[in-house]
């Protein structure tokens, strides 16, 4: 066949077209080769993600084949996965249990047929996994056969995670119940305040103390425990603590079961929640800190009164107490206790004022005394000061960790030990040089000390006494040298009284020598007994010149004595004439007198009649002394008697601030002189009156005992001591010298005594310096 040139262009376009064709068919085949790797890449690297992923994807199709990736094998003990769904479970005890497996399989099949998606949790068996499966129906695209697609989660972690916070909310419940249930029961009031300040919550103590009925009572009425102080309400301080987002304490008073009690009220402010609160009573904490600054006050004011130093430091060896002794004893200025010095520079400035013993080195003794602070035991030195001064200081450490520090000047006490030393010596010295013979018994009886001459006296060996005999054997030795062993006796029965009995008793006894000794035993004040013995041998041949001569003396006396008494009218007169004629010239009859000269008129008047008085007493002393007062003894009624004698005394006993009680029965009557029995007891009674002090008393009782009468004046008064007494009742006796008179309390109760032993009676005192006196009148 030909080929014509009209053909040629046409085969050369087909053939073009063809190579055209064939170069897209290429291009386009390699476009989908790319895409196709794209898509193998997309699709290796999703099924990377969703095998790292933390789910598992389990496809169950409708005739129960099962897809799923080998990790779904390990989660649940299996090597690899089964083929259908029912050998998810196998008969060695691996995988699931057939229950699961059925659970499982009912869900799968619900699911593909409603559609319905179901939640599952199991457990593999043997396997601490938890598993948590979420089934849905797949999608077409997945599967177009109505297969159910299961997503498989690892729980483990997350159960665990929830079964602990179910446990820390199950112990948060409990917690919270046994607090609400602590509240409820707190024996303080507590409460709960909601954002609006408003009661929400209170508990039983609230309730008690405010007197509600119920503490639904007390929210509905919002009734408060404090009340408004200082012009802001219980409600406004809890917003106040809200606002400033820390607690508020408060001391304050408060009404708790109607009774005032000091409280301390706090407000707790709570984030986010509201305000709790709560009050304890700390009235009795209050009242023990009160006894406690009382009681210390009272002690710093006894110590301040002691004549020993005392200063007391803290934990912080700041001192917090000194007393006025303490200040002088280590010559501290004034307000080293304001100051709250340290105990290391108390010391300083004591050792610059000299008031510490001189060390080498100061500083570290300083810290040596320091460590009293550390102390358990308390510590007691003597310091001897540069001047002279002996100090005993006493370190008593505190339970908290402070000290008490005791400072005592025993200076005097040393000087009165070597004084005590030396009167020891010198009363032996003394002992030894006395003409008499001195023994000291104790009150056990045995020989204590004696001097040289008591062995000599007796005739004894002096070795005798050299191992403090007993009193017995002692006298056994004496016995032998006695004219009449009989005798010893009352040697003994001497002793015995002045170391027992406290009595003094004296006796003469012959010896067989022919000398007389005279013993006597006086009781000493330190409970010991005192024997002396004296030989008065050549003194009883003077003794009868002595009683005659005495009795010559006092026959003399008495003729003097009934001189005076002769003599009352001579002293009486011219005293009377002198009062008479002052009363002349007070009443104009020598004419006018100027006041001066007035004034001097009743001086001597006043003068007059005190030494008429005093006149009288003398006489009637006198006259009763020598037998000579004359009685005129008449009936009279005691209790009116006395209430007279009462009142003419009474502007003394108003104008001394006394009180004075009678009593006795009026009926009851005597015979007396009653002139003379009135000057005895006004005598006494102003006695009472003139030493009892301002707001004393004085009692006068009548009695009548075993038909005796006894009239008692008693005074709360200064009283008298046993020498007081004694020396009270001498009046006025001649002094020692015999030159003059000496007067010792007036004559006043020698008086009276006399006058009531002229009635027959008695006149006994009782008295103790400090406590009154008691003057008992005893008349027949």
């Amino acid at each position: 066949m030909e080929i014509t040139p009209v053909f040629l262009p046409l085969i050369g376009l087909l053939l073009a077209l063809w190579a055209g064709a064939a170069i897209f068919l290429m291009l386009k085949a390699s476009r989908e080769i790319r895409s196709a790797r794209a898509h193998r890449n997309a699709a290796r690297r999703l099924a990377r993600m969703v095998e790292d992923g933390p789910a598992i994807a389990l496809l169950v199709r409708s005739d129960g084949r099962i897809e799923a990736p080998d990790r779904f094998a390990r989660w649940i003990g299996l090597d690899t996965v089964p083929e259908y769904l029912t050998e998810l479970s196998r008969a060695d005890g691996s995988g699931l249990s057939e229950e699961q497996v059925e659970e499982l399989s009912s869900h799968v099949r619900r699911t593909q047929k409603t559609a319905r998606p179901f939640k599952m949790v199991l457990r593999p068996i043997g396997s601490r996994k938890t598993l948590s499966l979420r089934g849905a129906l797949a999608d077409p695209m997945v599967s177009p056969s109505g297969a159910a697609l299961v997503w498989a989660f690892d729980f483990t972690e997350t159960e665990e995670e929830l079964a602990r916070l179910g446990e820390e909310a199950a112990r948060a419940r409990d917690d919270f119940a046994a607090l609400v249930g602590l509240i409820e029961a707190a024996p303080m009031p507590m409460w709960f305040r909601g954002s609006d300040m408003h009661l929400r919550l209170v508990n039983k103590a609230y309730v008690e103390a405010v007197g509600a009925e119920s503490a639904d009572r007390v929210v509905a009425d919002q009734i408060e425990l404090v009340e408004q102080i200082g012009g802001r309400s219980a409600a406004q301080v809890a917003q106040q603590a809200a606002d400033r987002r820390q607690p508020i304490e408060r001391i304050l008073s408060a009404t708790i079961n109607n009774a005032r009690r000091t409280v301390r009220v706090t407000d707790l402010p709570l984030v986010g929640e509201g305000i709790a609160g709560y009050a304890i009573d700390i009235e009795e904490m209050e009242e023990q800190a009160r006894e406690f600054r009382a009681f210390r006050e009272a002690q710093r004011s006894m110590l301040d009164q002691l004549s020993i130093g005392v200063a007391q430091f803290d934990s912080r060896q700041r001192m917090t107490f000194a007393n006025q002794p303490f200040h002088r004893t280590f010559a501290l200025p004034p307000g080293v206790v304001g100051d709250r010095i340290r105990f290391d520079q108390m010391l300083t400035v004591a050792r610059e004022n000299g008031k510490i013993p001189e060390v080498r080195d100061f500083p570290s003794w300083r810290k040596e005394l320091g460590e009293w602070f550390q102390k358990d035991e308390p510590e007691e030195f003597n310091w001897p000061l540069p001047d002279g001064t002996h100090l005993r200081l006493v370190a008593q450490p505190l339970p908290d960790g402070g000290l008490v520090m005791i400072a005592e000047d025993h200076t005097e006490q040393l000087a009165l030990s070597a004084t005590r030393d030396t009167l020891l010596r010198t009363r032996t010295a003394t002992f030894d040089s006395l003409s008499e013979a001195l023994a000291v018994f104790a009150p056990d009886g045995h020989l204590e000390l004696w001097n040289r001459g008591f062995p000599i006296a007796w005739g004894i060996e002096s070795e005798a006494l050299d191992g403090h005999p007993q009193a017995e054997q002692l006298l056994g030795n004496i016995a032998t040298q006695l004219a009449n062993p009989q005798e010893v006796g009352k040697i003994g029965q001497t002793i015995r009284a002045a170391t027992l009995d406290r009595k003094n008793n004296q006796h003469t006894v012959e010896l067989a020598d022919g000398r007389t000794l005279t013993y006597s035993g006086v009781p000493l004040p330190d409970g010991n007994g005192l024997l002396t013995v004296l030989d008065v041998t050549a003194s009883q041949q003077a003794e009868q010149a002595l009683r005659e001569r005495n009795r010559a003396l006092e026959e003399a006396d008495a003729v003097m004595t009934r001189f005076l008494a002769s003599m009352s009218y001579e002293f009486r007169t011219p005293l009377t004439t002198i009062g008479g004629f002052a009363e002349l010239l007070t009443q104009g009859v020598a004419g006018d007198l100027s006041p001066q000269a007035k004034e001097y008129v009743q001086a001597i008047t006043t003068s007059v009649e005190k030494l008429t008085e005093q006149v009288e007493n003398v006489l009637d002393l006198s006259q009763s002394e020598a037998g000579l007062m004359p009685l005129r003894k008449t009936k009279v009624q005691v209790l009116p008697f006395l209430e007279q004698i009462v009142r003419q005394r009474e502007d003394a006993i108003i104008g001394a601030g006394l009180s004075l009680d009678l009593n006795g029965n009026p009926q009851k009557s005597i015979e007396v002189d009653r002139q003379q029995l009135e000057r005895a007891i006004g005598q006494l009674l102003d006695n009472a009156i003139a030493h009892t002090p301002r707001d004393g008393k004085i009692m006068i009782e009548i009695a009548k005992r075993r038909g005796v009468n006894r009239i008692s004046i008693t005074d709360t008064g200064e009283g008298m001591s046993q020498h007081e007494m004694t020396r009270a009742l001498e009046g006025i006796r001649m002094s020692s010298d015999g030159k003059g008179i000496e007067r010792r309390h007036g004559l006043g109760i020698p008086l009276a005594r006399q006058l009531i032993e002229a009635h027959g009676g008695t006149l006994d005192f009782q008295s103790r310096k400090n406590a009154g006196t008691t003057v008992t009148i005893t008349l027949p």
